[in-house]
Parts: structure tokens; sequence; C-alpha cells
């Protein structure tokens, strides 16, 4: 008995998201700087596998918010699996003074900033497998420090869940001049609410109307103004909105999205192709096509009757899912539609002896195969 539970509590713990505590070396400080890291579901399993990195500024309070955000999004693979690392910070005032002159990272802030880029990232690509997607979460005067990265080229970091900045004088300035000439794709969420710290709330209205105004195709720009929501409580809504926002490429094909663009397209298949290719270009990650998506483009192509889709969709899922029926599923389909009906049914029969997938079940490739033979004599 304490064998079998030893066991499943073994099992177990290799589905969670593992959370373990460490402490960084810093020349900067001259002392370590302690972390929370939470590692993906399976991540010692997965050894081929890499994976971005969520940086949460004040992590004593923030990093279970976001961290517990980040596991559930990806379970559903509404984001990728993600490595989430809370920055302690003894004093977080510190940690983001400005200077009263120049309004620019100074004394401790200053080496906090290297901190980060200089000690705290090198150590962890040598402790853990990244890739190359970093986020930053802060909150009010955390917020506002993080800001400074987009003044680095290139910036350290690729998106920005900015909640309720407390913004240094010229803020809105630099960064709206930063970000109208960013080159690289550059994901930037900031949120306020009705009941927000008046002062803090004024400056992010002000910045939103600033970066709404940007043209530039590589800035993706998102706002929330929580109602009902103070300083503090706005962080829980805020958080999974963020992600949500960010990694929206990432998820599944969505309801909204098969109705607003995969049906307006002019090829559903093509767009299948580029979904994947910006997934791997801005996350570093070669993922296989989900089912769904694969069923999401075929009900397109369907209703478009682009049987050349459908054989270049066959061909794909061939490639990604070999031993199963999903791709002589669409070769079939497509030949029927181009008036090949013989070369249908022997595909459809020929992968009897594949595994089934999804709703693709081998008695709809049997019906299909019959329906050729009734009507064409075979």
């Amino acid at each position: 008995m304490k064998k079998t539970l030893l066991l499943f509590l073994l099992f177990y713990s290799t589905l969670q998201a593992q959370v373990i505590y460490e402490s960084v070396p810093s020349v900067k400080f001259n002392e370590p700087r302690n972390v929370k890291i939470q590692l993906p579901r399976n991540y010692e399993a997965n050894t081929d596998k890499n994976y971005p990195v969520i940086i949460v500024l004040d992590g004593d309070y923030l990093f279970e918010p976001v961290a517990g955000s980040a596991d559930y999004y990806s379970y559903w693979e509404d984001m990728p699996q993600a490595i989430v690392v809370g920055i302690m910070q003894p004093n977080r005032m510190d940690d983001s003074v400005y200077d009263e002159t120049n309004f620019l990272p100074t004394d401790q802030s200053a080496d906090f900033f290297e901190f980060i880029g200089m000690e705290l990232f090198p150590w962890l690509n040598k402790q853990y497998r990244l890739a190359p997607f970093n986020v930053i979460v802060g909150h009010d005067a955390t917020a506002g420090f993080a800001n400074y990265y987009l003044m680095k080229s290139p910036p350290l970091f690729n998106a920005y869940i900015s909640l309720s900045p407390d913004l240094a004088p010229q803020m809105t300035e630099r960064l709206t001049n930063v970000l109208s000439r960013a080159e690289q794709q550059i994901f930037y969420y900031q949120a306020t609410a009705s009941e927000d710290i008046q002062s803090l709330r004024e400056d992010v209205l002000a910045l939103d109307q600033s970066l709404k105004a940007i043209e530039n195709d590589t800035f993706h720009y998102y706002f929330d103004d929580f109602d009902d929501a103070t300083h503090y409580s706005l962080v829980g809504r805020a958080i999974p909105n963020a992600l949500g926002k960010v990694f929206s490429v990432y998820r599944p094909v969505t309801k909204k999205e098969f109705t607003d663009v995969i049906l307006k397209s002019e090829s559903p298949y093509d767009y299948l192709i580029e979904k994947y290719a910006i997934i791997e270009t801005l996350f570093g990650l070669k993922d296989q096509i989900r089912i769904n998506d694969f069923i999401a483009v075929a009900a397109a192509l369907e209703q478009k009757s682009d049987w050349d889709g459908f054989e270049n969709l066959g061909k794909l899922a061939r490639k990604e899912y070999p031993e199963t029926i999903l791709g002589a599923y669409y070769l079939g389909r497509s030949y029927e539609g181009n008036g090949e009906p013989k070369k249908a049914m022997r595909t459809y029969e020929g992968a009897l002896v594949l595994k089934e997938i999804g709703d693709i079940n081998k008695d709809i490739l049997v019906a299909r195969a019959q329906q050729i033979k009734d009507d064409f004599g075979y």
C-alpha cells in the first residue's frame, strides 16, 4: 500500500508545475538575490523543449497570481508553457528609484536594472532551457521601472505587463518615441481601474492616449480600465487578461478567429502555415500543429470548396500525424472535390489500418468509400 501511494505521489508530482526557491549570485549587490521559479509541468521529461521566461517583479506578492495564471492558461494551450521567475525585493522602492534630474535609474535601482540583464538572465540560461521570448510584469513602482528596458537596443524583454504603473516624469514622451520606432515585435499591456490611485490613473490614461496613436506594425498595445476595482484588486483581473492578449496568436483557433479571419482569408491553408510560422518566430517554439486547428481549417476549406487546399492540408497532416487517418481523410476529400472518386475511395480504404484521431474515425472513411461505390458503381 505504501509503495503504491509513493508511486502515485511521484507520478502526480510530475504533472504539476514545480516551484523552486533559489539564490542568484550578484556582484552588483555583493550578496545573492532570492527568486522563486515555477517550472512548467513535465519540464524534466521534455528535455528537448525550451520555454519563454516571465520575470515577475514584486515577486513577494505578484509571483503566485502570475504563476497560477500561466500554469492554467498553458494547461488549456491558450499560451505556451513558460518558466516564471519571481524576484524577491526587500526594498522595492530602492530597486525602482530614479534620478531627480534625468529621471533614469540611479544608485540601487541602476544596480537592480543591470542585475536582471547581466546576472539573472545569464544565470537562468545556465540553469534552464530558455526560449527567446521574455516577459516582465510589475505593479506601480516596479511597473514604471520595467519601462526602462524599452530604452535599451534591442530591448531585453519582448512583452511588458504594466499594472497601474507609477510613471517617472518624461516617461510618456520617452515611451512614445521609442515604441514608434521599434523594429522588433513588442507587446505592451497596461491596466488601471476606476478606484485606482488618482494620480497614477491620470498618468496611465494619458499614456494610453499616446500609445493608441502609435502607428507601427511591430508594436502591439493592449489596455484595460476596470470598473469597481482598486489599485490592488485590479491586479487579479489584469494578469489573466494580459497573458491572454500577449500570447493570443499561440492559442488554438477560436470561433471568432475562424469567422472573422480564416473564413475571410484567401487561403485558409496558408493562414494555418503562417500562424505556426509566427509562433516559431516569436516564441522560438516549433510546435506540432494542433488537431483543433486542422479541423478548423478543414471546415473553412469545405465551405470554400477549396479542394487544392484540402490536398495541401492532407499532406501536412500526414507529416504531422503519420500514424493516423487524418491525412488520408483530407486527401480523400481533395480527390472527391477534384473529380477523382476512385482515387478518393482507394485513399479512404487504404487508411483503415491507421489510427483514429480526434473526431475523424474509421466509420467516416468507410461511409465515404461506400458512398462513392454506390454513386459510381465501383
